[in-house]
């Protein structure tokens, strides 16, 4: 629901604000006072389009804001127009787009009158309209197409080209074989290889080593003579005590260390044949490293992956078999289904049109014709056609040329269909009628501002009686220049405003009475309807 609306700079509004309740809201006037731009105000906040002449004269830019309640949130939109007709839309405080300002429009607000983008003008909503309206279930229907897409997108994963298919299992193979072959069964196998390698390939130095290490270490070293003339030295003497035992661990630690190296260098072999086997092994996990991962590990999860693509491709005629047979069951059901939803739709259209057709009577469009026509498979193809005139030919609703014809048509339309986006605004809805149609539109309009709310531009009495707001757009001059103003009216200020819209003079007694009347007509109209 449009909560408020704040118009800066727009043709001749100065600067206006609006808190707008739910209910019925009308916006009278008089000729000039820029009731209708209220209306573009709210094209604006919907994705209308801007042009730079609608800058008031003498400001550099014209400024629209719109706070909407959807429920438990809050949506501000503000929509910028520029002298050279630049456009800058913000939602929530950041900068969007205004295609992404429309779309969102079409579910906040809907615009009946000469605005090109109300939503019951387009195939799509119309096809929804009359689904709702004649109860049709097309959920079975789109189940079956998700289905069915379904199922031939799994038939062209699968490789609908035998070509295609014989190529990919022949790469396959080769590369699942590859990886089989070098029967990898530790996924650090390559640094292991490395260890041992590095072992191998300097084993003669690794035994030089130790034989140098023995020779410098074994009891009959330089090493061990000079810690045996110490330990002599120090024998039975009080104060070395200490150091004679530490001289004699370290003798027993130098002849464990000799013979440790003898033993290591001993256990070392010379082996060419080993050696260049691990280098070759350690080549060939490199290679396949190269062509399948990083790791060993990535190179077996390709293999896995791969040998699951492999039985797929080589099964596939049992699975193509199987998927056909699914396809053709799925066709046979969406073949009955799209029949079963033309039925309904084309049963329902002819019954959804005199619907419409019995609140246009009323509307002072006794002659019109409305046809809701149905083509296609499923029916897919609505279109709303309407004749405003007996003997003319039914055209689509985006051509129809009078918009006070095509506000009150959208007026009957919601008056039938109900739903649509909680505001609903109708400008020039009353253009042409007068007396009881103008009673008419009034009832029409304030019932179905019980589920809506509804925003009505209007030059007749008996459309505004029935508000249950009434704001009225004043003008004036202001150094040389005309400014409109906008004002919600109390009940006395409505009795004052009614009397103008009938006679002209908002004092006048006569007129004043006929303006009570009204009212109370209307309200006895709306307590008879609730």
């Amino acid at each position: 629901m449009l909560t408020e609306l704040l118009v800066r700079d727009l043709g001749v509004i100065d600067e206006l604000s609006l808190v707008l309740d739910g209910g019925m809201t009308v916006v009278t006037g008089e000729t000039g006072a820029g009731k209708t731009l209220i209306v573009g105000a709210i094209d604006l906040l919907t994705g209308g389009r801007a042009d730079a002449s609608l800058v008031r004269p003498g400001a550099t830019e014209a400024e629209i804001q719109g706070r909407f309640e959807l429920g438990d949130d809050e949506l501000v939109v503000r929509r910028v127009i520029s002298r050279e007709g630049r456009s800058r839309v913000y939602i929530n405080g950041h900068l969007a787009t205004v295609s992404a300002l429309a779309e969102q429009g079409v579910d906040l607000i809907d615009l009946h009158g000469q605005h090109a983008h109300q939503s019951l003008l387009k195939t799509a909503v119309q096809r929804s309209a009359l689904d709702r309206f004649g109860g049709i279930d097309t959920a079975p229907l789109a189940s079956v197409l998700d289905e069915l897409r379904a199922a031939e997108s799994s038939l062209a994963e699968l490789g609908g080209d035998e070509r295609a298919r014989a190529r990919e299992i022949d790469l396959l193979r080769h590369q699942v074989a590859e990886i089989d072959t070098a029967g990898i069964e530790d996924p650090n196998e390559d640094q292991r290889l490395d260890d041992e390698e590095s072992l191998l390939a300097d084993a003669s130095a690794h035994r030089d080593a130790a034989g140098t290490t023995v020779a410098l270490l074994d009891a009959d070293s330089a090493a061990a003579e000079a810690i045996s003339s110490a330990l002599a030295a120090l024998d039975g003497r009080a104060p070395f005590t200490d150091l004679a035992s530490r001289l004699q661990g370290l003798s027993a630690e130098l002849a464990d260390v000799a013979s440790e190296a003898r033993s290591r260098a001993e256990s070392i072999d010379d082996d060419p044949a080993r050696l260049e086997q691990l280098r070759e092994r350690r080549a060939m996990l490199r290679e396949l490293r190269r062509k399948y991962g990083e790791s060993l590990d990535d190179v077996l999860a390709f293999q896995a992956e791969s040998s699951e693509r492999l039985a797929e491709l080589v099964s596939f005629d049992e699975r193509a078999a199987a998927l056909d047979e699914q396809r053709s069951a799925l066709l046979a059901d969406l073949t009955r289904l799209r029949a079963e939803v033309l039925a309904a739709r084309t049963e329902a259209a002819p019954r959804l049109a005199a619907a419409v057709e019995e609140h246009l009577v009323g509307l002072a469009m006794a002659g019109a014709r409305l046809e809701v026509s149905v083509a296609g498979e499923a029916g897919d193809e609505v279109a709303f056609r309407l004749a405003a005139n007996a003997g003319h030919d039914p055209q689509p609703l985006t051509r129809v040329a009078s918009g006070g014809e095509l506000a009150r048509t959208m007026l009957a339309l919601r008056l039938v269909l109900s739903a649509g986006p909680p505001t609903l605004v109708f400008d020039e809805v009353d253009a042409g009628i007068g007396g009881d149609v103008a009673n008419t539109v009034g009832a029409s309009l304030a019932d179905l501002a019980a589920t809506h709310q509804v925003l009505v531009v209007t030059h007749l009495a008996q459309v505004a009686a029935f508000a249950d707001q009434h704001v009225a757009i004043t003008k004036r001059d202001v150094e040389g220049r005309t400014v409109s103003e906008a004002t919600v009216l109390d009940d006395d200020a409505c009795v004052t405003e009614l009397s103008r819209m009938l006679s002209g003079s908002p004092d006048s007694a006569s007129a004043r009475q006929h303006a009570d009347e009204l009212r109370a007509a209307a309200g006895a109209v709306r307590r008879r309807s609730s």
